[in-house]
């Protein structure tokens, strides 16, 4: 298997890392401050994708609120402190994962994240899973202009990870992947475990795949449908 050369970019919640547990229990610290009750684990799930913000924006549309700007930039930030304040005590990466990582590092591809969750946060989050050393960048929406779906934010990616996004492929778990990846004339691949409130398979992804093992040659069959390979 060789990859000298590829891309793979990563979608973090909900592809890496299992991390709605701990996006639950900073989202109702809020809602608890707000005197509103708490999400469940599965509503979360599916305010998770296009960052903080739209997570606040659909976690009060469930109670018929829509918050004005103004409160709803206090409501963010005040999730976001939540968050910061422990990112990662419950999450998990999914099983499969570090070995399928290895197999990829090993083939020789780059390897970068992609996602609509902030920088900071996204960093500290691979930190404590000890998934550091295994991308050469970390993309979250506060450092692109256009964030995904845009492709412009897999685009930019691939290339603050050295890489060239006419041979990169995506990997994630929702439309906003999905979106981003295909702008760019990419290939995509879904997680069908992830937080997509959408069946896996009528994303629109190239393929889906459900464990981790199956990644490393399903990644080498789609690259190699890249007209540059």
């Amino acid at each position: 298997m060789n990859l000298s050369g590829c891309t793979i970019v990563f979608d973090l919640d909900g592809t890496l890392v299992d991390s709605a547990p701990d996006l639950t229990t900073a989202l109702n610290r809020v809602l608890a401050k707000e005197g509103l009750p708490p999400a469940s684990l599965e509503d979360a799930r599916t305010f998770v994708g296009q960052g903080a913000r739209a997570l606040i924006v659909r976690a009060w549309a469930v109670h018929k609120l829509h918050p004005e700007p103004a409160e709803l930039d206090r409501l963010t930030e005040a999730y976001i402190a939540a968050l910061a304040d422990d990112v990662s005590s419950r999450s998990t990466v999914y099983p499969g994962l570090i070995s399928a990582l290895d197999a990829l590092k090993t083939a020789g591809a780059f390897m970068c994240v992609c996602t609509n969750k902030r920088t900071d946060l996204s960093v500290m989050l691979i930190r404590d899973m000890g998934l550091s050393s295994y991308f050469a960048a970390v993309v979250g929406s506060d450092i692109v202009t256009n964030r995904k779906p845009h492709p412009d934010h897999f685009v930019e990616a691939v290339r603050m990870a050295g890489g060239d996004p006419a041979r990169a492929l995506m990997v994630g778990d929702s439309s906003n992947d999905v979106n981003s990846a295909k702008a760019a004339g990419a290939p995509v691949l879904i997680y069908g475990p992830g937080y997509s409130d959408t069946a896996p398979e009528l994303l629109g992804a190239d393929a889906v795949f459900y464990t981790y093992a199956d990644l490393p040659d399903l990644a080498v069959r789609m690259l190699r449908q890249v007209p540059r390979l």
